[in-house]
């Protein structure tokens, strides 16, 4: 076999990451396998000899693992230490991790988030162990940087260590050329953005102090970067890979909203037609301890974001006594007035004053907020009990009794990991309480999401570029790229792949019901008129037999509905003429 760099074949499987702060799960590419290729061009492998595949697609076309078996070199990149439930790809289980090991003929490599640990699944309330799924090396550090050594080193071998970020500001550039080779590209997929690693704080379940304390990127390296993947076609990003967007640039503590302005302006400047800029963490006790420079950053992220952001914040309990035993940053009531700062300064709708935040109802503007906050929940930590539960469910019910906005709360259980405090504790707290965080989860879905999911998108709320991904029961589901992004359910069976505007009709507790916008009352479908509020059959019955229709209100005329038809007709309803008016009709089924 050949050790040559300038002659190694390489194929990098992707595996896929979620950790604390870093998502690749489809739509989304990780890092990992960017800066991983960039790091192997560095080395002297040529980019056309680097082969990328998904996990995803080596299930759906075998054939492909026929690049696993012949590569010189296989990398696989993955690992989950957070739990999560996806739509747009299946993370790798364990045994098909070991499966690509035993398939390749090369020399083998393990890396990412796998290192900390497996369990028999992924999923929560589980105790994770370290394992080298029979790989001829597992990269304890970085696993760009040993990939990079391995070639350097004729595959003889390599030392764990932990890569600089004068190499990622080469990597992320020189790497960028895999996202071609991502199934999903160009149309559909987000690239996460690293502007740091580590953490200031060490919370008892987390692995991202693991990284050490928080090191950043400069803003224009990460601009850099955005330039390169936008010269590949990405149009979507995400400034996810932190562990709270607000400490950028600074100490790792204090907010620095220069450094902020700089990332984001010249993000907006290198990519002027991006569709999505998100973000991800950002730590409430942060805004708690310097208020005034976080609602000066927070007030810039708004300014150049694209609707529907999420800051994610770490609560995982309102329980004083698990907040005490775990090493938790904020109480309920701080976390409470972090969610506030956030309404206030960057909760506004585009089509509205800022100060007009958090507005929502029938006269709020038809767009979703351009950030607010969510909330992360964690279960299974020590000193969980009865209380825990009830804890939570106040600070929830205080939310809505404010008349405030969350994005979205994610409840989880806890997985305990080597090298975090609750590896002692493990996962039994979690596994005795399952069936109480079973019934208070569905509590939540019912009493909180749905009512708090109608408030963030109001009958009307127009969603752009969604787009579709699977069909169920005769609804076609699709979303929107973006950060914690809405499941959207649209009647009929629609071409899957395409994109498409959504006005939003109905709330579930994880999903919205929508019809398309503007929808063209000559061609709706029964199902399509039926979804929207107030609008019986035999009123949809009536819709039809009246077509075709030349102007809004003539339509609008023939229904009651509960909301104005005009809102999901069109933009302009004041004398609008129907979409598509001299068309064929369209059929009532």
């Amino acid at each position: 076999m050949t050790t040559a760099p300038a002659q190694l074949d390489v194929t990098i499987v992707d595996g896929y990451v979620d950790e604390p702060a870093h998502f690749g799960v489809p739509p989304y590419v990780s890092t990992y396998p960017r800066y991983t290729a960039g790091a192997l061009v560095d080395a002297g492998v040529p980019r056309e000899q680097i082969t990328y595949h998904t996990i995803d697609e080596l299930r759906e076309t075998p054939r492909k693992r026929g690049d696993v078996a012949d590569a010189d070199l296989l990398i696989y990149v993955g690992g989950m230490t957070v739990p999560g439930k996806y739509v747009g790809g299946t993370p790798a289980e364990p045994d098909e991790v070991k499966e690509l090991a035993w398939t390749a003929d090369g020399t083998t490599l393990l890396g990412g988030p796998v290192r900390f640990g497996v369990g028999d699944e992924n999923a929560g309330a589980q105790d994770m162990e370290r394992d080298d799924l029979d790989y001829d090396f597992v990269s304890m550090g970085d696993v760009e940087a040993a990939a990079y050594d391995l070639v350097h080193n004729g595959l003889e071998g390599y030392t764990d260590r932990i890569r600089t970020y004068d190499e990622v500001a080469r990597w992320s550039n020189t790497g960028a050329f895999v996202v071609e080779q991502h199934p999903n590209h160009p149309e559909y997929l987000i690239a996460e953005l690293e502007t740091s690693r580590g953490c200031a704080y060490r919370c008892s379940f987390c692995t991202e102090p693991m990284y050490g304390d928080p090191d950043f990127r400069t803003a224009p390296d990460v601009v850099a970067e955005v330039d390169a993947l936008s010269d590949h076609g990405v149009r979507d990003f995400r400034i996810g890979r932190q562990a709270d967007i607000l400490a950028f640039g600074g100490d790792g503590e204090a907010p620095n909203p220069e450094a902020l302005h700089d990332l984001y302006a010249g993000i907006r400047e290198v990519a002027p037609d991006l569709r999505t800029l998100h973000l991800d963490n950002m730590n409430p006790v942060t805004i708690v301890e310097y208020p005034e420079a976080s609602r000066e950053a927070i007030r810039t992220i708004a300014a150049y974001n694209t609707p529907g952001d999420t800051a994610a914040f770490g609560l995982e309990s309102a329980d004083p006594v698990v907040q005490d035993q775990n090493e938790l940053l904020v109480t309920a009531e701080e976390c409470l007035e972090a969610v506030r700062v956030v309404n206030e300064a960057g909760g506004w709708r585009p089509g509205e004053q800022p100060a007009a935040a958090p507005s929502y109802g029938a006269d709020a503007p038809r767009r979703l907020p351009k950030l607010l906050p969510g909330i992360n929940l964690l279960h299974g930590l020590m000193g969980e009990r009865e209380e825990t539960f009830e804890h939570n469910r106040r600070f929830l019910q205080d939310v809505l009794d404010e008349g405030l906005l969350v994005r979205r709360v994610n409840i989880r259980q806890v997985m305990a990991f080597e090298g975090t405090d609750m590896a002692e504790a493990g996962a039994d707290i979690a596994r005795d309480h399952k069936r109480q965080f079973k019934e208070y989860k569905r509590e939540v879905r019912e009493t909180f999401d749905r009512p708090m999911l109608e408030r963030v998108a109001p009958p009307g709320t127009v969603l752009p570029g969604v787009h579709t991904e699977y069909h169920d029961d005769g609804t076609t589901f699709g979303r929107q790229p973006g950060t914690y992004a809405l499941l959207v359910g649209i009647p009929g069976e629609r071409p899957l792949g395409e994109t498409l505007d959504v006005a939003v009709v109905d709330w579930g507790y994880r999903s919205i019901t929508a019809v398309p916008y503007p929808l063209d009352v000559n061609a709706a479908s029964m199902d399509e008129l039926t979804a929207i509020p107030g609008i019986t059959r035999a009123a949809a019955g009536d819709l039809v037999v009246g077509r075709p229709y030349e102007r809004v209100a003539d339509a609008a005329s023939v229904v009651d509905a509960d909301v104005p038809l005009s809102r999901f007709l069109t933009a302009d309803p004041a004398g609008a003429t129907v979409p598509g008016h001299g068309e064929t009709r369209g059929s009532a089924d």
